[in-house]
């Protein structure tokens, strides 16, 4: 059998002390934190868009990365042997979950029942690979961006006739998604917003999108498709508005058209930070509506203002990250999808292990230092000390709803002495977090 990565070895992990680049450091999968193994915690996927077909290229350059199992082809036959690629570097990685689109792993053909049989030809060997090595389908989606048909959108196009081809799409993905054991289904929007106001029916395209929303649940229910349907949010690239702006955009759209109980976000720090907010930010305000689903896990650049969609190696953003997800108990079906690609500088395939190896690693540190914040209970006890003044008296009646504004009006008159403010100490407890990292 044709081995792709000859020089790469199952990866291990080595503790601490190891100095292999090709060893996880941190990352043990059946450690035991919090109760749960680090595998059952992170539940990694990798992606297969920018892992398997990304090129390097860019607006101003050509293609420069190395992959010498690709012959530059968009065939059927090509499609099919990156499929042996892709799960060697998976066993070897030693990731339990992968993600695609549909025209990642199969290419567009002439027509839709065409590119229907291509997908249909690899989902087969898909499965076959999945059943021989234990790797699972942690999502799958459909792209609904990249083709000249969607320049206008796909659900949101102005062109009833696209609406329906991407329906049709859809369709097609969310049966072969059905047929893999995918435990997710992701919307992507790319395209579901505007460049311009002056043509645009803001209304129309959201009562579109939402139709579209329902059609795809209720034929999910016709399959036996039980996965969870998960929006990404991201506020512009390529389109200058999104819908999908950002985790409260989302949840707003999900509340008008009565979406809240079909679909949850997938969460992404890149995405978060285009729309002005962090990504414990995002993770946070998700949560607490109950529909922080999945994340992807990867950075921009603070000094390049788009979506770089770099490998996460900064330790405060990865605590931070796990401090949201352990709280919340984990990401229950989602998972942590390295939505991330070498830079074009890294041309070798070696360097797909070395960026996956280092972000695996770092969410393994987060992960403890999360837990080591939590068993201490510091920022816990301090925030509940700060919001304590709601736990009797009047601020429990607030919280209560037991109290008009008259009475607010009585109480402060008649006080003799108010509550005064304490210090916020942010210094003290970005110190305190720097302890533990």
């Amino acid at each position: 059998m044709t081995t792709y990565f000859p020089e790469v070895d199952k990866i291990q992990f080595e503790g601490t002390s190891s100095r292999n680049p090709l060893a996880f450091r941190h990352y043990n999968a059946s450690e035991i934190v919090e109760g749960r193994t680090m595998n059952d915690w992170l539940r990694f996927a990798v992606c297969y868009w920018h892992t398997f077909r990304g090129t390097g290229s860019d607006p101003f350059g050509a293609p420069t990365l190395m992959r010498p199992w690709d012959d530059g082809t968009d065939s059927l036959d090509n499609a099919l042997r990156r499929v042996d690629v892709a799960f060697e570097f998976m066993t070897k990685l030693g990731v339990p979950y992968y993600c695609f689109h549909d025209r990642d792993v199969a290419p567009e053909g002439a027509t839709l029942r065409e590119s229907n049989a291509n997908l249909d030809a690899v989902a087969r060997k898909l499965k076959e690979a999945q059943r021989s090595t234990g790797i699972k389908l942690l999502w799958g989606t459909a792209n609904l961006f990249s083709h000249p048909r969607y320049m206008h959108g796909a659900a949101t196009s102005p062109n009833a006739d696209v609406f329906a081809y991407a329906g049709a799409q859809v369709k097609k993905a969310l049966e072969v998604t059905y047929e893999l054991g995918g435990e997710n289904y992701v919307f992507w929007g790319g395209r579901e917003g505007y460049m311009c106001s002056y043509n645009t029916d803001m209304k129309r395209e959201l009562d579109h999108l939402a139709r579209f929303m329902h059609m795809a649940h209720e034929h999910a229910k016709s399959i036996g498709f039980k996965g969870q349907f998960l929006f990404e949010p991201k506020p512009k690239e390529p389109t200058k508005h999104q819908y999908d702006f950002d985790a409260a955009a989302c949840l707003n759209f999900l509340r008008q058209y009565g979406l809240m109980d079909v679909v949850k976000l997938n969460i992404e720090t890149n995405h978060a930070t285009l729309a002005g907010h962090s990504m414990m930010h995002e993770l946070e305000y998700a949560s607490i509506q109950g529909v922080l689903g999945s994340i992807d896990a990867n950075t921009g650049d603070l000094l390049l203002g788009w979506d770089t969609d770099q490998f996460p190696t900064d330790i405060y953003l990865t605590t931070q990250i796990m401090l949201v997800l352990m709280k919340q108990g984990g990401l229950h079906s989602g998972g942590t999808n390295f939505d991330a690609k070498v830079r074009r500088e890294s041309i070798d395939p070696i360097d797909l292990f070395h960026a996956h190896v280092g972000g695996m690693d770092a969410f393994a540190r987060g992960l403890k230092i999360a837990a080591a914040i939590r068993a201490d209970g510091v920022l816990n006890d301090f925030v509940r000390q700060r919001y304590s003044t709601y736990d009797n008296g009047m601020g429990r009646r607030i919280e209560a709803g037991s109290v008009s504004l008259n009475e607010l009006d009585t109480y402060i008159q008649e006080s003799t002495s108010l509550t005064a403010n304490t210090s916020g100490r942010q210094e003290m407890l970005e110190n305190l977090i720097n302890r533990y990292i």
